[in-house]
């Protein structure tokens, strides 16, 4: 095991009995160190069942566990690798019967949270809902409930947005749901409450590792801290020069707190790169540089100096992506990565990807857009979702909601509102209701029959769901749903073309054979091998079906360029980079007179400062992304709205400390050099022609 780690990994690897820190940069081999990390607590006697590993995304959590199965073998299948939220799923699905929530609770996206908040806040105006929506969601995550954000409620906005969280949460108790943020919120008050529950927990986790650190909340540090009790039994692993999300709640209060709250414990630093090469980490390094820092620490690479790192300056966004293509196609012919798939264009916001796309389909790259739309987020798939959490929690109202309409059953408006004033009246859900005796003194009979088929079928599905095990059965249990409700015809009838209406019903079609795989049985892998996979029932798959974010992770094989924002962009890397819109207002973005304007002798506000330095910190992530070579564009001019403006390059050159004689790309020689590419191609061409002629 230890041949394949460094010093600083293997220190990190071998301190199992007290809280340890491991500041890994970018680079470093930190999925490598909590992987093996795993391995030595097994190997020095901890049961695999009690170690726990935390992520922040689905996909880390896979990676980590397929890393963790190469080396632990079958063991690691017991290691319970999971993100914070699935986390929180598990402690209230066991023990969330103490705070009153039913173990079949339903988990709410943001389409149904809106829907609640406009409600709630008696508004029709979707972007005001999610301004109470963000609002809530911070007040959350630093740990307060509506009764304490009103009290200390700074504007009649503020007091107003606390009233109406009060109303959600009463709606959220009522409905058996929680949204995401009340996935770390509720664990932590049950464990807090609790001491048999909290007990249980820390006897269960012997070791916790959790990975990102710093992009852990207040919320998610307290529950840390909880689980793992006064002995702190754990290893955190992150790095405070990537911090990128203050603006969803992270902090780096968290790496602050850790050796107060916890002074016996251990600081790793991991400085050696393995990514990129010497001239990238150098520009790297001297962007961070000005930023105050918590543990002070100098990546550096064994991979040689490199190719310098390239300042190209254009003449507007359309030459940006003009010259964008040209760089691409000039290293392709140039370098051993000749895969679409090695180049990447990062930027900082979703808006600058248009022009990019433009030139990337003239020029025929294939490319996709990292970032955009969440499979899950479609409208076809979030109906089938509405469904399948009502087999799981018959009191999940937006989720009966969703499902009645869709598709249309006959059951027009006007009944469900008597349904739903009829049910608030008497406290039951719109599904408990439905079934009261005393609903045909509010219903017609019409109505009523329509309801109550509804709700006969809806307790069908449930109990085929529940009893449906294997790839196989869930598959044809599913078909047979899709045919019984006439969704593909559903879907025909409310597009106006047909090419979009076959598109959605193959997402449909995409996502039961995704359930259906989940559901276990004989699983073949790419060669047509055969495998068995422990079953489980639909029922059990459909619970867990908020939580998931990508339908699968095929995309990753596809050999296409990558556009994405910086943001989205953090945990990946390529061997070829171009950080593009490096201008000022854009990266750093929009910096108010705070950092620009302010009186010199007052200087910047701390909050100015502290947005600029999460900005550096965004653009040395950006870096770090390279492998072998890095290009940062900017434009002379750009559009502002309608208008197009003068325009400065990013303060983040300056301190690359590049040494622009060396670096600044002639568009005149890299032209030249292209035509005379491809003159020799042709000339190729035409001589291969003229001997199969011959």
């Amino acid at each position: 095991m230890s041949s394949s780690l460094n010093s600083a990994q293997q220190e990190a690897v071998n301190y199992l009995h007290g809280p340890c820190l491991v500041l890994a940069g970018a680079g470093s081999g930190k999925t490598r160190v909590i992987t093996h990390k795993i391995a030595r607590l097994i190997q020095a006697g901890l049961a695999a069942r009690r170690i726990a590993a935390i992520t922040f995304t689905n996909k880390a959590a896979t990676e980590m566990r397929e890393r963790a199965k190469t080396l632990v073998g079958r063991g690691a299948k017991e290691v319970l690798i999971c993100t914070f939220h699935a986390l929180g799923v598990r402690l209230l699905r066991e023990d969330g019967a103490v705070l009153g929530l039913k173990p079949q609770f339903s988990i709410l996206d943001t389409d149904d949270i809106t829907r609640i908040l406009k409600d709630a806040g008696g508004t029709t105006d979707a972007a005001t809902a999610r301004h109470w929506q963000w609002t809530i969601s911070r007040w959350k995550n630093a740990g307060l409930n509506a009764a304490q954000a009103e009290a200390q409620a700074g504007s009649d906005d503020e007091r107003l947005c606390a009233r109406i969280m009060a109303r959600y949460e009463e709606r959220l108790t009522a409905y058996q749901s929680v949204d995401f943020d009340d996935l770390i919120g509720l664990p932590l008050k049950l464990l807090q409450r609790d001491e048999a529950v909290r007990t249980k927990w820390q006897q269960a986790l012997g070791h916790i590792l959790v990975d990102e650190y710093q992009d852990t909340n207040a919320t998610q540090y307290e529950l840390l801290k909880v689980l793992t009790g006064a002995r702190g039994r754990f290893t955190a692993v992150g790095d405070d020069d990537q911090s990128i999300y203050g603006w969803r709640g992270a902090t780096l209060d968290n790496l602050r707190r850790l050796p107060v709250d916890f002074p016996a414990l251990k600081v790793i630093k991991l400085e050696q790169n393995y990514r990129s090469t010497g001239a990238i980490l150098r520009a790297a390094n001297n962007v961070i540089g000005p930023n105050p820092k918590l543990f002070p620490k100098t990546l550096f690479s064994e991979l040689g100096e490199g190719e310098p790192v390239r300042v190209i300056d254009c003449d507007h966004e359309q030459h940006e992506a003009e010259r964008a293509v040209m760089r691409i196609q000039s290293l392709r012919e140039n370098s051993p990565h000749k895969q679409w798939r090695d180049f990447a264009i990062l930027y900082r916001a979703n808006h600058q990807a248009k022009v990019f796309e433009q030139a990337l389909r003239k020029a025929q790259i294939p490319y996709k857009v990292s970032g955009g739309q969440s499979f899950f987020d479609r409208a076809e798939i979030r109906d089938l979702c509405g469904w399948l959490r009502l087999w799981v929690n018959s009191d999940d109202d937006p989720a009966f909601l969703r499902a009645v309409a869709t598709p249309k059953r006959g059951i027009g408006h006007s009944t469900l509102q008597s349904l739903g004033n009829f049910a608030g009246q008497y406290k039951l859900s719109l599904f408990e209701a439905l079934f009261s005796p005393s609903l045909p003194g509010v219903l017609g009979k019409r109505a009523l029959d329509g309801l109550h088929e509804f709700g006969r079928y809806v307790n069908e599905l449930e109990y085929g769901a529940r009893h449906t095990q294997g790839r196989d059965a869930a598959r044809a249990f599913l078909d047979d749903w899709l045919k019984a409700i006439g969704y593909e015809q559903y879907l025909h009838d409310s597009e106006d073309s047909a090419q979009t209406a076959t598109a959605r019903w193959s997402n449909v079609l995409d996502f039961c054979d995704w359930m259906a795989q989940r559901c276990g049985g004989q699983i073949a892998d790419a060669a047509g091998a055969t495998s068995a996979q422990a079953s489980v029932s639909l029922l059990e798959v459909a619970q867990t079906i908020s939580l998931l974010s990508t339908l699968s992770e095929r995309e990753q094989d596809q050999n296409v360029l990558t556009l994405s924002t910086l943001h989205a962009a953090k945990g990946l890397e390529w061997p070829h980079v171009l950080l593009a819109g490096c201008n000022e207002g854009l990266l750093p973005f929009k910096l108010d007179d705070g950092i620009d304007r302010q009186d010199r002798a007052q200087g910047p506000s701390e909050e100015a400062l502290g947005r600029l330095q999460e900005e550096r910190r965004l653009m040395y992530v950006g870096i770090t992304r390279a492998q072998r070579t890095l290009a940062v564009s900017w434009t002379r001019k750009r559009k502002k709205g309608r208008e197009t403006i003068a325009a400065q390059p990013s303060r983040f050159i300056t301190e690359m400390a590049l040494d622009q004689a060396t670096v600044k790309e002639n568009p005149r020689e890299k032209l030249k050099a292209l035509r005379a590419e491809f003159a020799r191609r042709a000339a190729v061409a035409v001589s291969a022609s003229a001997a199969a002629a011959g």
